[in-house]
C-alpha cells in the first residue's frame, strides 16, 4: 500500500492537535518493534488519540484511503503483534489512560485501553480490590485484551477473556459498538466479547473496557517444592487440583533454569525440577490446605518443600520465577531472548516438557523450560545470536518442533502470547475449516484489510 504521508498528516490534523500526530523517526522507531525477536518495521505515522471520537475519525480516514492501522499499547508483546509490516498509521493509546469508574459493589471497573495493570491495581487497592491477570510485564489493559493475555494466576482466576464484561470497539469504518453489558450473565445474541478479545487489532480498536475485579485475599501462602523429575512435579499438581485446594499460582521451573537462577541471584536452590506455588484464602482454611498439600507433595516424591506466609519471604521465594528472564539475559550478553509458548492438556504436559528439553539440547542452544503447570501452558526461553543465521535457523526449528508436538496432541500453538506474526503460519493447521470461518468474519468486519494486516488472518490480495 502506497502511503502519501504528507497529505494524510494534513488530513489527520483536521481533527487532531499537532502534537497528536508524529512522523519523527525516533517516535516511529519506538513503534516499529516489540519485545520479541521479530524484525522491526516502522509505521509512516504515529497518532496519539485522546477520545473514542478521535479514534473513529482516524479509522474513517484510514478506511477511505486504504491505509493500514496498527493499535499500540506498550509494545510488550512477544510475537510481533504491533510491528507494522505494511507501514501506515500506528495508533498509540497512551493518552487514553483514565480509570473511568470503579463499581465496588459489582466488582467491576471501567477503564480506557491505555491504563496499565499496575496502575489499575494501585487504585483498586484503596478499595480492597485487585485485578487478577498478571502476564509479567506492566502491559496495558487494551493490549492484554487484544492478545487474551493470562499468566501465573490463570489457574485460579482465569485468562483475560474471562474478565471482560464489555468492550467499546471502533470498527474499521469508524462505527463505535459495545460487545457486552454490565450483567453477570446473558443468553442474548452472539458472544462478541469472546470474538474481540484475542483479535489483536484485526477486527477493531478498543477504546473502553469493563472488567471483573476481585477482593484482595485475606491471607496468602507461598511454597517452593523440589522434585526428582518433571513427571513427579506435574503429578503432584494434578492431585492438588483434583482435591480442590485453591491454588492461585503454580509454576514449574526446570533444573537448567534453577541453575541459571542460582548463578544470577547467588542462591543455592537444589538444581532439580521445582514448583513455585501460591494459595489465596482465609488463614484457617489455608492452614489446612498447607498440611494437605504437603502430604500430597510427599506422596509424589517431593524431596524438599518450603512454605512462607511473611510478605518479604514470599516475595524472595517468587523472585526465582519472576527473575528468570533477566537471569538468562544477563547470563548471555549480546544474545536476544526468544520465548516460546504452547499449551497442551495437563495429561500431556510432562511429555511435552521432556520433548522440549530434548529438542533444546539437540539444538545446542542455551535456555530453560518453565510452565504454568496448572493449565498446561509452558514456555521455553532461548538465548540466540540474531546475527548468526544458523543459530536463528536452529531456534526456529525448535519452535516449530514443539508447536507441532502440541498440535499433534490437539493442543494450541499459543497459550497466552497470541498469534501476531510469529504464530500466523500455524493458524490454518490448528483450526482447519474453522480458519475459513475466521477469515470470513475478518473480511466482513474489515473488507479493505486495513486492521493490523497479516496478523492472525492472512488475506490474499
Amino acid at each position: 500500500m502506497t502511503v502519501v504521508v504528507d497529505s494524510i498528516v494534513e488530513a489527520l490534523k483536521q481533527f487532531l492537535d499537532g502534537d497528536q500526530v508524529s512522523v519523527n523517526e525516533t517516535v516511529r522507531e519506538l513503534h516499529g518493534q516489540d519485545e520479541s525477536y521479530h524484525v522491526a518495521s516502522l509505521p509512516d505515522i504515529v497518532v496519539f488519540p485522546k477520545t473514542k471520537e478521535q479514534v473513529s475519525e482516524i479509522m474513517k480516514l484510514a478506511n477511505e484511503l486504504v491505509v493500514p492501522i496498527v493499535p499500540f499499547g506498550r509494545g510488550s508483546s512477544l510475537e510481533g503483534h504491533v510491528i507494522p509490516y505494511e507501514n501506515g498509521i500506528t495508533i498509540d493509546f497512551s493518552l487514553m489512560d483514565k480509570i473511568l469508574e470503579i463499581r465496588q459493589d459489582d466488582l467491576l471497573v471501567k477503564v480506557q485501553p491505555g491504563v496499565t495493570r499496575m496502575q489499575l491495581n494501585k487504585e483498586l487497592k484503596k478499595h480492597g480490590l485487585f485485578f487478577s491477570v498478571d502476564p509479567g510485564a506492566d502491559a496495558t489493559l487494551g493490549g492484554m485484551a487484544a492478545t487474551n493475555a493470562s499468566g501465573t494466576t490463570a489457574v485460579r482466576y482465569g485468562v483475560m477473556r474471562d474478565q471482560v464484561r464489555d468492550l467499546e470497539v471502533v470498527l474499521a469504518d469508524g462505527r463505535i459498538i459495545h460487545t457486552g453489558n454490565l450483567a453477570a450473565k446473558s443468553s442474548s445474541g452472539y458472544h462478541l466479547n469472546g470474538l474481540f478479545v484475542g483479535s489483536e487489532g484485526t477486527l477493531g480498536c478498543f477504546t473502553e473496557l469493563t472488567l471483573k475485579v476481585y477482593g484482595i485475599p485475606e491471607f496468602e501462602t507461598a511454597a517452593r517444592a523440589v522434585f526428582p523429575t518433571v513427571e513427579d512435579a506435574i503429578a503432584a499438581v494434578t492431585s492438588v487440583l483434583q482435591v480442590g485446594i485453591p491454588i492461585a499460582r503454580v509454576e514449574l521451573v526446570d533444573e537448567e533454569s534453577i541453575r541459571q537462577v542460582n548463578h544470577y541471584s547467588d542462591t543455592d536452590y537444589p538444581e532439580k525440577p521445582t514448583l513455585f506455588i501460591e494459595f489465596h484464602g482465609n488463614e484457617a482454611g489455608l492452614a489446612q490446605d498447607v498440611i494437605f498439600t504437603r502430604e500430597i507433595m510427599e506422596d509424589h516424591g517431593c524431596v524438599e518443600v518450603q512454605f512462607e506466609t511473611d510478605n518479604t519471604a514470599r516475595t524472595k521465594l517468587w523472585d526465582a520465577r519472576h527473575n528468570l528472564a533477566y537471569a538468562y539475559t544477563h547470563g548471555y550478553p549480546g544474545k536476544k531472548q526468544m520465548v516460546t509458548d504452547v499449551c497442551v492438556a495437563i495429561s500431556d504436559l510432562a511429555d511435552a516438557v521432556h520433548f522440549a528439553r530434548e529438542q533444546l539440547n539437540a539444538a545446542n542452544l542455551p535456555g530453560g523450560v518453565l510452565g504454568h503447570v496448572g493449565d498446561g501452558n509452558f514456555h521455553a526461553i532461548l538465548m540466540i545470536d540474531m546475527k548468526d543465521a544458523e543459530e536463528v535457523k536452529r531456534a526456529d526449528a525448535f519452535n516449530e518442533a514443539i508447536v507441532q508436538f502440541a498440535l499433534d496432541r490437539n493442543g494450541t500453538c499459543t497459550g497466552e502470547h497470541g498469534v501476531g506474526i510469529g504464530k500466523q503460519k500455524y493458524q490454518a493447521k490448528e483450526h482447519g475449516e474453522s480458519y475459513n470461518i475466521m477469515k470470513a468474519i475478518k473480511i466482513s468486519l474489515d473488507p479493505k484489510n486495513i486492521l493490523n494486516p497479516g496478523k492472525i488472518i492472512r488475506i490474499e490480495e
